[in-house]
């Protein structure tokens, strides 16, 4: 069915409980606090009140809903070249993305879009680190056929279109050569993002603690009372306790965000490209070229390698730094015949480690310097000097040592740099251990340094650039460098390979 662009066009008609569920949630998120005050001081209520409050706050965001969707128009202006979305109540609002700077478009489903069955469409622009345009209800064929002129002026070829159009039934009715278990999915969520993940719930924790003291000023907690009551238990029970409770969190909301975001993984083979589908409340459907693969990251900790799983990371050529990050796809939770199934796909040989290059000790000395004598340095400084009291807790420091210490020493050993004919492999990481692998062939530039203290001992630096991001070195036999360096300018001179 074929579909004129040139004229508005409006979401689906069912795509107003899109919007409305879309509404509801900003309006949650900027009325928590609110919110928060009527659940704690619920008892209190008047029941009628209260019902009333809600049907008339679901009413007047139902009607806002229908405004946003009446409103929200887009087309294609081929004179200009350009894709226009117009959306907005009272503060109208026009978003014009030029074709030629168009990266991606992807095709996505929620759950609400699942079972209303609609779709989402997404935009993504060279030099932006976020969605450029943002279709949230439309039918599948409009999506595919939108997503087909939307790439045309990209250096799209019919048959690139045509594949890429097929992408949500290839999934369904080939093979997949590589499916991620649920018991994969659990195996990655208790071993991995342990550090994001305490951040996370230190933070969600001080934020929901500091709001609550504020709105609700009878609920305060007296710091002396406190103190009182740290003061009164076992110091080592009750700082056991919450490290247990914090390990419990950890380990509880890393498996919720490994499942939902990567529940029912399906990596399938079509034509000469990886097709991925995943997604438990969300399904996301991406297609990866291997001419447009850049960087091949495998991570592995020491619990995964005995769990026989690792994690594949692939970034993809960009336009730009702000895109990098937006164009990282993740491959969790598969074995080594699921990973040389991928590689040899991507590939087409799997990479071997060839010559290595190692740090300098130099690099362990300053880091020892940076992390561990100067923090030290600077606690006994303010210690003696403004705040003695800091002493008390003088007992921190040595376990701060032995734990940097040790990261600092496994992350000195894991750091390598392997070359061969046709692949670079940089090894890094002190617990997570990761392979970084680019081929030469996709090599951009290369950048070296050399200090002018280091020219004697010869060491320095290299940073290996590319379309999917930069891979550096530090303090490596620098002459050994130079001379691979060489061949790969000379490589990149004469290649006329199209890898784009």
């Amino acid at each position: 069915m074929k579909h004129d662009f040139n004229q508005p066009q409006r979401q689906s008609p069912i795509g107003v409980l899109v919007m409305f569920v879309d509404t509801l949630q900003l309006w949650a998120r900027g009325l928590w606090p609110v919110l928060l005050v009527y659940i704690v001081k619920f008892k209190d209520l008047n029941t009628i009140y209260l019902g009333l409050g809600i049907v008339s706050f679901l009413l007047i965001i139902a009607f806002v809903a229908y405004l946003k969707f009446l409103n929200f128009k887009f087309y294609l202006d081929d004179k200009n070249e350009e894709f226009v979305i117009n959306e907005g109540i009272l503060n109208k609002k026009s978003t014009i993305i030029q074709l030629d700077r168009i990266q991606q478009v992807d095709i996505n489903q929620s759950l609400i879009q699942r079972i209303i069955g609609v779709y989402e469409l997404n935009v993504d622009t060279a030099g932006s680190a976020k969605k450029e345009g943002r279709i949230r209800a439309i039918s599948h064929t409009l999506a595919l056929n939108l997503k087909a002129r939307l790439l045309e002026g990209n250096a799209v070829n019919e048959k690139e279109i045509s594949e890429e159009a097929t992408v949500h039934n290839s999934i369904n009715q080939n093979q997949p050569f590589v499916k991620i278990s649920f018991l994969s999915l659990l195996k990655v969520g208790i071993t991995t993002n342990y550090v994001k993940t305490l951040g996370l719930v230190l933070a969600f924790i001080m934020t929901i603690f500091d709001n609550v003291k504020r709105i609700i000023p009878e609920y305060e907690v007296d710091d002396e009372q406190l103190e009182n009551f740290v003061d009164s238990q076992s110091t080592i029970q009750y700082v056991g306790f919450v490290f247990l409770i914090l390990i419990l969190l950890i380990l509880i909301i890393n498996l919720i965000r490994v499942v939902f975001k990567y529940f029912d993984y399906k990596v399938t083979k079509h034509k000469n490209s990886l097709l991925l589908s995943f997604g438990l409340l969300s399904t996301k459907s991406t297609i990866v070229k291997p001419e447009k693969v850049q960087i091949v990251t495998v991570t592995r900790n020491y619990f995964q390698k005995k769990f026989d799983i690792l994690e594949i990371k692939i970034k993809q050529a960009t336009s730009s730094d702000t895109d990098i990050k937006k164009a990282i796809i993740e491959i969790p939770g598969c074995n080594e015949k699921e990973k040389i199934a991928i590689f040899k796909l991507l590939f087409h040989i799997l990479p071997e480690k060839g010559i290595v290059l190692k740090p300098n000790y130099r690099k362990l000395v300053f880091s020892i310097f940076l992390f561990i004598i100067l923090p030290v340095g600077l606690f006994f400084i303010f210690a003696f000097y403004l705040d003695p009291t800091l002493l008390t807790y003088s007992y921190v420091l040595p376990f701060y040592i032995v734990f940097i210490g040790l990261v600092l020493c496994f992350g000195f050993l894991n750091n390598r740099l392997y070359i061969n004919d046709n692949f670079i492999i940089k090894q890094s990481g002190a617990w997570d251990i990761d392979n970084a692998i680019i081929e030469t062939s996709k090599i951009q530039g290369v950048t070296t340094s050399q200090l002018f203290w280091h020219k004697r001992v010869d060491i320095g630096s290299v940073i290996i650039h590319t379309a999917g991001g930069d891979l550096a070195f530090q303090l490596g036999n620098f002459t050994v460098i130079k001379q691979y360096v060489n061949q790969w300018l000379y490589e990149i001179e004469t290649s006329d390979s199209n890898w784009m």
